[in-house]
């Protein structure tokens, strides 16, 4: 079988020599002047009939029958059949064509017609290949299936599979949409630095580097928040950044070390606040990417036109695993109800911890129609506003959809003594052993000493919300170039 493959593989590189002999490099063409997509000419065919037109894209099929012969090129927006004649592109052109092998790109003019099966195509009036291939493009009626393949070569995939294609159309579209949805409500997309001194802002450990020019050890970030929040403390009320975040953890079907994450910060709102605009952008992101603000993921519908559930932390686990933290009085008391319910813990861990392990085991997977989780633990959550009633919660939320956190928003900390406490409580848990823990920085304490307006923020994953909204089951499958360990 390989030695087969390499004799293919060979003629298509003694194609290429005997076109570059004749003249004829299509890797000297620099400009195609397309004039139409295929779906272009399809969905407007009664306008089109007897039009010329010039259409590009990959050769993906081809049929030769003498002096005439059938071929489909596939583009963008799909693939549209050509109908090659002898008669009316040459003989020399057509001794060419027939040459041609699945996988080149050409570029084809000619008029609009129906053949007599009634498919929309082209009557070629001038072939050109403008690219030679010389790999040979999976077997057609199998495609390409294996999944490491996939995404280690995923130009083959895109080629392959137009649902892939697809997937990532529309995430392009999804990101789209939310610039149009924050820009309609004043919001400013800025940049800020990817290497960090201090990677905080999140609960993750972080990839670490070491920068040569100034002789010092940076960290890639794992979170947007810190220099957002200097933005807010500069007076620049409504910001929010899309980028990749990097966090040293494993890879599973939701994870991948390098993601895309849009953070966005508010002066002057809460928690609240975030609510009503994340409820609004699910809602207005489903309908412009979706048609419809009811969506299917794998096999089960999510209504996300209604108004979204809420419940606090607690409320969820007596719910669903019938124990009252709010009867639970002491570190202790909660160590001994992990181990009644099997919970596993670390001995560093205090009542807060216990009750988001808690949510963790029984209640997150149950959260499958939109649902905020409101009123965290306070020692999970060094960078929030406690609840002015109940000290030790905090005003934030994660929104749940189909058992996958979605977001996290806080009404922000702003009192720079209590964030020094904080970072302080989270120096002592990475002293313990928690290497996710934040560390202590500096110039954010100083910004918030410059003072920093009551805010609301917020953080998206967003291969998440593209893999509900494009029903794929992998985070791989939404991101174009996953984590791959190296191949030997």
């Amino acid at each position: 079988m390989a030695e087969d493959i390499n004799q293919l593989l060979k003629v298509r590189h003694e194609k290429l020599e005997a076109l570059r002999e004749n003249g004829k490099d299509p890797f000297v063409i620099t400009k195609c002047d397309v004039t139409h997509h295929s779906t272009d000419i399809k969905d407007n065919y009664e306008a089109m009939e007897g039009s010329t037109v010039t259409v590009a894209g990959r050769m993906m099929f081809k049929r030769v029958m003498g002096k005439a012969s059938f071929c489909n090129v596939r583009d963008l927006k799909g693939d549209i059949q050509a109908y090659v004649a002898r008669d009316n592109i040459g003989e020399d052109s057509y001794k060419d064509f027939k040459k041609y092998d699945v996988g080149d790109i050409l570029v084809i003019t000619g008029e609009v017609f129906k053949t007599k099966t009634g498919e929309i195509s082209i009557h070629a009036s001038a072939v050109t290949l403008v690219s030679k291939s010389l790999q040979i493009l999976p077997e057609k009626f199998h495609g390409l299936t294996d999944t490491d393949i996939r995404y280690r070569q995923r130009y083959v995939d895109l080629i392959m599979n137009p649902d892939v294609k697809d997937t990532f159309i529309k995430r392009s579209q999804i990101l789209k949409e939310i610039r149009n949805f924050l820009a309609d409500r004043d919001f400013m997309e800025v940049e800020t630095p990817m290497l960090v001194s201090n990677a905080g802002g999140a609960a993750a450990r972080p990839f670490e580097t070491h920068y040569n020019a100034l002789d010092e050890d940076v960290k890639l970030r794992i979170s947007l928040e810190l220099y957002l929040k200097r933005l807010i403390v500069g007076g620049l009320e409504r910001v929010y950044e899309i980028g990749r975040v990097f966090r040293n953890e494993g890879v599973d079907t939701r994870h991948n070390p390098e993601f895309t994450l849009m953070e966005l910060y508010q002066a002057y709102t809460d928690y609240e606040g975030m609510m009503e605009l994340t409820e609004s952008m699910f809602r207005y992101l489903a309908q412009k990417v979706c048609g419809s603000t009811v969506i299917t993921y794998n096999g089960t519908e999510i209504d996300l036109g209604k108004p979204f559930e809420r419940l606090t932390m607690l409320d969820a686990i007596k719910k669903y695993a019938d124990v009252d933290f709010r009867e639970v009085k002491t570190d202790d008391e909660a160590k001994a109800i992990a181990k009644e319910h099997h919970i596993e813990y670390e001995e560093r861990h205090k009542k807060g911890d216990i009750i988001n392990l808690f949510f963790d085991e029984f209640c997150e997977d149950k959260m499958i129609q939109p649902t905020f989780i409101t009123d965290h633990p306070l020692e999970i959550s060094p960078l929030t506003k406690k609840k002015p009633d109940q000290p030790d919660f905090v005003e934030r939320f994660e929104l749940y959809i189909n058992g996958w956190e979605m977001c996290n928003a806080y009404s922000e900390l702003n009192d720079p003594i209590d964030q020094r406490e904080r970072f302080a409580a989270q120096e002592e848990a990475f002293a313990a052993g928690d290497d996710e823990a934040n560390h202590t920085d500096e110039d954010f304490l100083n910004a918030l000493s410059v003072g920093m307006p009551p805010t609301g923020g917020i953080g998206y994953g967003i291969d998440r919300l593209v893999m509900l909204l494009t029903d794929s089951p992998a985070i791989r499958d939404v991101i174009l170039f996953p984590t791959l360990k190296t191949l030997n």
